[in-house]
């Protein structure tokens, strides 16, 4: 036999050999090691149940109040003059005006604790029935706020200005007050934030849910700063009263929390 003849046997009766082979060539790829399958992506630890509960929310309302004790007083002080000229009446007013501000002093208020408020000047009528109204004048006054920082002297400084003054002096009233009202008004934001964390947390127990995240808060109420205030009367006789009460402020709030 030729060797030409004897290859074209050999290719005829192996061919189930080389078509047996193919297939381990082809599945190569699968079955080498560097490269594993890739995995399944992970499963969403909600479900469609628990997405619906996480977008449920509570808005409540909180209110908060703060007290403290006055540290300092505030006076109106007034000085009012009348004549039967504009020029005499401004001239007269100045003179008790000047001796209020030289009391005060002399009472340790510091220039920066005494601020004029108003200054007027206004012509004095008489009314009667028979005839138009006369003019018999005119009325010259100024009015303080003077700050009274040590409250111990609060009587005293009322004794001084009346005196200096005399029949022109005017006491208008006094508002106990505390000088930095910051922290008062920060006590009752917390109180007020407490307040609406617990009204959430009942209203998570009474829907049998837990109570989430803050979503937002929301101060409605901006504060109510509350000091004391004393009518002018009220010192009538000797009578001072001083630092009566407390100093109240109030803060009110809206708060959005989540229920899961």
């Amino acid at each position: 036999m030729s060797v030409r003849t004897a290859l074209t046997a050999a290719a005829l009766t192996g061919g189930l050999l080389v078509g047996a082979a193919a297939p381990v060539f082809g599945a190569a790829p699968a079955a080498t090691a560097s490269q594993p399958a890739p995995s399944a992506a992970p499963a969403s630890p909600f479900t469609v149940a628990d997405r619906d509960r996480e977008a449920t929310t509570v808005s409540v309302a909180g209110e908060g109040r703060a007290t403290a004790a006055p540290d300092m007083a505030v006076l109106a002080v007034a000085v009012e003059t009348t004549e039967p000229t504009a020029k005499r009446a401004l001239a007269a007013q100045t003179v008790a005006a000047e001796a209020v501000l030289a009391a005060v002093r002399k009472q340790g208020i510091a220039d920066r604790d005494v601020q004029t408020e108003s200054l007027s000047l206004n012509p004095v009528y008489q009314h009667t029935d028979r005839a138009a109204s006369k003019l018999t004048g005119y009325q010259a006054g100024q009015t303080f706020s003077i700050r009274i920082r040590d409250l111990a002297r609060t009587g005293a400084v009322v004794e001084a200005v009346t005196a200096a003054a005399g029949d022109a002096a005017r006491i208008n009233g006094v508002t106990f007050d505390v000088a930095d009202s910051s922290a008062l008004r920060a006590r009752a934001r917390e109180a007020a934030h407490a307040d609406a964390r617990s009204k959430a947390e009942q209203y998570a127990r009474l829907s049998g849910r837990e109570l989430g995240r803050l979503v937002s808060v929301t101060e409605t109420g901006s504060g109510t700063h509350r000091p004391v205030e004393m009518p002018g009367a009220a010192f009538e006789a000797g009578k001072v009263p001083v630092a009566p009460g407390e100093i109240r402020d109030e803060v009110a709030v809206t708060a959005v929390y989540e229920l899961y």
